[in-house]
Parts: structure tokens; C-alpha cells; sequence
């Protein structure tokens, strides 16, 4: 008789039953969640590559005459058309975070007055830095990367959409209804459209970075954690490689 025949494991011997583990799923990122996290993601590489490009424009003349070509103007169009994406999509995440599970809610807030979660967040620093065996299991976001997404997609997004917003006004014209909303912008920067400009160019530094480290920590927790990661934004589900308590 087989010896894996009550666990469903056809070909399983002694050994291999000894090594099993039950594998606990948890849905926990809905569908319009991980359908903004992809959308995100391409709307804001697109902003990073064609920012890129505004800040240093290519020689446009190796490419072909100046009056014949139409080559930073495409370029500008893209970077506008990803950035009314980000708006929205960033507008549609605030939605959801209201009326979506509790897991969604994780993105616009971080509990600082709580001193257990000050303990957690230096533990996970101390796991990606290999100073613990092994990590915590969490369901959603773990408190360091819930602490980074605050700092960089929270408030970084928010301060990327509020000056691009008024930079993109700038050009609308003083009458427009854009700048009438976010024209203020510039009274923050001694009204120097300029300084408006460099903060905003560093702030695609400061979410390249991010985006950096995100896929390095992402993968790398897929690998060595006892949880899935880059799976689970694709299926919602949260799966679980062991069955050993926390």
C-alpha cells in the first residue's frame, strides 16, 4: 500500500511525507486593487521614461528637421496621457480604500502610535538585512513595506500629481480652471515655476527608486519568505508555505 494514499500524494514515500507542509490561502487583494497596481505601475514608468526626456530632451535634430518631425511634442503627449492616468487611477484607489476590504486600506495610513508596530517594523528591517532566520507571516502588507508604501506611493504619488498638476496648468493659461485650482503651487516655491519643476523631476527620482527596491524586496520575499508576493498581486491570494505557527 502506498504510503501517500490518505494525504492524495500518489507516488509519496516516508521521506516525502515528512516534509509535507499544509499550504493555507487567503484572499486578500480584490480585483480593482491589483487592476490599479498594474495599471499604476505602467502609468508611472511611462511618466519616469518621458519626465526623463522633458527634463533632457533628446537632440531632436540627429533625428530629422526640426519643422518635420514632431518628436518632443510626442513625447509630452505621452507623459500628459500617463499622468491624467495616474490621476485617476490614484482618485479610484482612494474610492476603493473606503469601500474595499480592510487589506485596501493599508496604502493611506500607518498606525506610528503604536509601539508594537514600531517592534515589527525594525524586525523586518533586521530580516532584509539577513540579521533574522526567518520572517513573520502577514496576510497583507508587512509593516516595514506598508511604512515605504506610504512614503513613497502615498505621499510621493499625492506630491507628484498636486505639482504636475500646476506645472501642466502653467501652460492652460492663468484663466484656466486648472490653474484656479492648483495655481497655489507655485506661491510655495517663491513663485518660480522653475523650482516647481525640479522638485517635481526629483520626485520621479525619489519613486524610481522605490520602484527599485520594490521589485528587488518582491522577488526576493517570493524566494526566501514563507509567503507568496508577486503571485498574490496577480491572483488576490495570499498563499501561505508552511504550517508552522509565527
Amino acid at each position: 500500500m502506498n504510503n501517500g494514499t490518505q494525504t492524495g500524494l500518489v507516488d509519496a514515500d516516508a521521506g516525502d511525507l515528512a516534509t509535507v507542509a499544509r499550504q493555507t490561502s487567503v484572499y486578500v487583494y480584490e480585483v480593482p486593487v491589483r487592476l490599479w497596481h498594474w495599471i499604476n505601475a505602467l502609468a508611472i514608468l511611462t511618466l519616469a521614461l518621458t519626465g526623463y526626456f522633458i527634463g533632457a530632451p533628446p537632440p531632436s535634430m540627429q533625428i530629422g528637421e526640426a519643422a518635420h518631425q514632431f518628436v518632443f511634442g510626442y513625447i509630452r503627449f505621452a507623459h500628459f496621457a500617463a499622468g491624467w492616468i495616474l490621476v485617476i487611477g490614484f482618485l479610484g484607489r482612494i474610492y476603493w480604500a473606503i469601500f474595499g476590504n480592510h487589506h485596501a486600506r493599508q496604502l493611506f495610513y500607518v498606525p506610528i502610535w503604536r509601539g508594537a508596530w514600531w517592534r515589527e517594523v525594525f524586525f523586518e528591517v533586521r530580516w532584509y538585512l539577513f540579521l533574522e532566520a526567518a520572517p513573520k507571516k502577514y496576510v497583507g502588507h508587512n509593516p516595514l513595506a506598508q511604512l515605504a508604501m506610504f512614503l513613497f506611493i502615498t505621499l510621493g504619488v499625492s506630491f507628484m500629481i498636486v505639482t504636475g498638476l500646476a506645472l501642466y496648468s502653467e501652460g492652460l493659461g492663468k484663466d484656466s480652471l486648472l490653474y484656479a485650482l492648483f495655481g497655489w503651487v507655485f506661491t510655495l516655491f517663491g513663485n518660480n515655476p522653475h523650482i516647481v519643476h525640479t522638485y517635481h523631476h526629483l520626485g520621479m527620482w525619489w519613486i524610481v527608486i522605490f520602484m527599485i527596491v520594490h521589485i528587488y524586496v518582491a522577488i526576493r520575499e517570493d524566494i526566501m519568505s514563507r509567503q507568496s508576493i508577486v503571485s498574490t498581486m496577480i491572483s488576490g491570494t495570499r498563499t501561505f508555505k508552511d504550517d508552522l505557527p509565527d
